[in-house]
C-alpha cells in the first residue's frame, strides 16, 4: 500500500462529479458539493449528466491510436479526405516552411447521454502561415443564403 497522499487532478479542480469521493472539504474553504447538488434532476437527465463525465475527450494521437473506436474514425477521416484530393505530395522547396496539422477528437453523445459516435478530425495549423509568404489570396465557395434567397425571388418573379 502506497503512502503517497491521494489528491485529485489539478485540472479538475473546476469540475464537479457526483461520483467523485475524496476529502477535498477538509481542503476546500466552500466545496462545491455544499451547493450543487443532482438530487432534483429527474433520473434519465442524472443518468446523461453522469455519462457526460465518465468518458473522457483524449488530445494526443499517441493516447488516441490505443483505442479501436477512435482508429476506425481516424480512418474513415483519411479515406473521406484522399477522394477529395485536399493535398498532394510534393517536393518542398527550400525556401518554403512546412504547415503542420494536428488530430481533433470529439465525442457525439444523443440526447440520453449515450454515445452516438467518436468524431476525429485532421485540422490544418493555418495559424502558422504568414500572408504573402505561404499564401497570396484565399477562395472559398461558399454562397451567402442572401444571394440564395435573391436568386430564388428572382426566379420567382421572372417565371425562370
Amino acid at each position: 500500500m502506497s503512502t503517497r497522499i491521494k489528491r485529485p487532478h489539478e485540472y479538475l479542480k473546476d469540475y464537479h462529479c457526483n461520483l467523485n469521493v475524496s476529502n477535498t472539504s477538509l481542503r476546500v474553504k466552500y466545496p462545491l458539493n455544499y451547493v450543487l447538488s443532482y438530487n432534483n434532476l429527474s433520473p434519465s437527465y442524472k443518468s446523461f449528466v453522469m455519462s457526460l463525465s465518465s468518458h473522457v475527450e483524449l488530445n494526443t494521437y499517441s493516447k488516441v491510436v490505443k483505442h479501436d473506436c477512435w482508429r476506425k474514425d481516424i480512418q474513415c477521416e483519411i479515406s473521406a479526405l484522399e477522394p477529395n484530393q485536399t493535398w498532394e505530395t510534393t517536393l518542398l522547396p527550400k525556401e518554403k516552411a512546412v504547415i503542420g496539422c494536428k488530430w481533433v477528437f470529439k465525442i457525439k453523445y444523443r440526447v440520453d447521454g449515450t454515445i452516438e459516435r467518436y468524431k476525429a478530425r485532421l485540422m490544418v495549423k493555418g495559424y502558422t502561415q504568414t500572408e504573402g509568404i505561404d499564401y497570396l489570396d484565399t477562395f472559398s465557395p461558399v454562397a451567402k443564403m442572401t444571394t440564395i434567397r435573391l436568386l430564388f425571388s428572382l426566379a420567382f418573379i421572372y417565371n425562370w
